[in-house]
């Protein structure tokens, strides 16, 4: 491990909206590779220009050993297009492989689909679902594109649609040790590039 350890931005499912801190998904994560506590720049409601703009208020500096992406959810809630989401994503991911050093310690993860939740009742289910695989391909094809690693939870969000918390929304701190074990395989990659780093 390295200095500066393990960043994780984006927005409410990363700051782990309605569950203790204990069950936030980076919070499992770390404990799982077993390093110290990440550092989270995330807040329900953020869209990709919000966490760009609390990026900068957060002063980060360069030395990550890993950094996971989530963010996108409030740009399809808002009715944002997908081409500024691909733009905004972009800039953000770059950003975030300046902080790791690497694009293989970056780690992205989907959007999960709000759609199937109880908190959608009585809105068009299949539409959300739609916008959101557009975001989801827009982001997975800038990652894959830039060499970073990406992480598909929005088929476990919606297989297990009632794992969620009192607000009928956000996932189950349940739900979360889930997307932790999808996540696991990529973050434990990650840290073997740092282990790896400078060696031949």
């Amino acid at each position: 491990m390295g200095e500066r350890g393990f960043l994780a931005l984006g927005d409410s499912y990363t700051i782990g909206e309605g569950v203790p801190e204990a069950g936030r998904w980076p919070v499992q994560l770390a404990h799982r590779l077993d390093v110290g506590a990440p550092r989270i720049v995330a807040t329900t409601g953020w869209t990709t220009d919000e966490l760009s703009a609390a990026m900068d208020a957060a002063h980060l500096h360069p030395g990550y050993d890993l950094v996971t992406l989530l963010i996108g959810v409030n740009n399809q809630y808002r009715g944002r297009p997908a081409a500024e989401y691909r733009e905004q994503f972009l800039a953000l991911l770059h950003r975030a492989i300046g902080l790791a050093g690497d694009a293989r310690r970056v780690v992205v993860v989907s959007i999960p689909d709000w759609g199937v939740t109880p908190f959608a009742e009585g809105r068009d289910r299949a539409a959300i679902g739609r916008e959101i695989d557009t975001f989801n391909a827009i982001a997975k094809d800038e990652t894959l594109r830039a060499f970073a690693r990406w992480v598909d939870v929005t088929g476990i969000s919606r297989e297990h649609a009632g794992m969620v918390v009192g607000d009928g929304l956000h996932p189950s701190a349940a739900q979360y040790a889930l997307w932790v074990e999808a996540i696991l395989p990529e973050a434990r990659a990650a840290f073997r590039e740092v282990s790896h780093q400078g060696k031949p």
